[in-house]
């Protein structure tokens, strides 16, 4: 089969997309462990995915955070138990089964955590201060697309 210079545009792009999306990923990391440290000094870069997670969706049961992680369950305890060293997290009895328990962030985490993000968004802001309303919204939109394409 013979390829269109359509077809070679495309690899050229999608090689392109690999490229930046790997770009992404390392700032991505990097930025998380920026963060994580202004969450707490001692906060693991694992733990703060997870409070941020908890912050959002919480408070849930160790076994749905293993599932939305894809990890064990053994690692999910350490992470919550980290958490709950550093006083991120707090354990409350699951009402639907006494044996279980919830963890939710605790309200201090939550300030922290926030305090971050609104930091975070406030220079995001100063570095596409360029972009306009419209850019910022079709990016989103795309970026969204993507992740969603791909499955999370």
């Amino acid at each position: 089969m013979i390829a269109t210079e359509q077809d070679t545009r495309r690899v050229e792009h999608l090689h392109s997309l690999e490229q930046e999306v790997g770009v992404l990923i390392r700032r991505v990391r990097r930025v998380i462990g920026q963060r994580s440290e202004l969450v707490h000094p001692q906060l693991q870069y694992g733990a703060y995915l997870m409070l941020g997670y908890l912050i959002n969706h919480g408070p849930l049961r160790a076994s749905a955070l293993a599932e939305v992680f894809d990890i064990d369950k053994g690692a999910i305890s350490r992470q919550i138990q980290h958490l709950e060293e550093l006083g991120l997290v707090d354990r409350t009895p699951d009402p639907a089964d006494g044996r279980a328990s919830l963890v939710s962030a605790s309200a201090e985490a939550t300030r922290r955590f926030d305090e971050v993000a609104a930091d975070r968004r406030r220079w995001l802001d100063e570095r596409l201060g360029d972009w306009t309303e419209s850019e910022l919204g079709e990016f989103a939109a795309m970026l969204r697309r993507y992740n969603e394409t791909l499955g999370n």
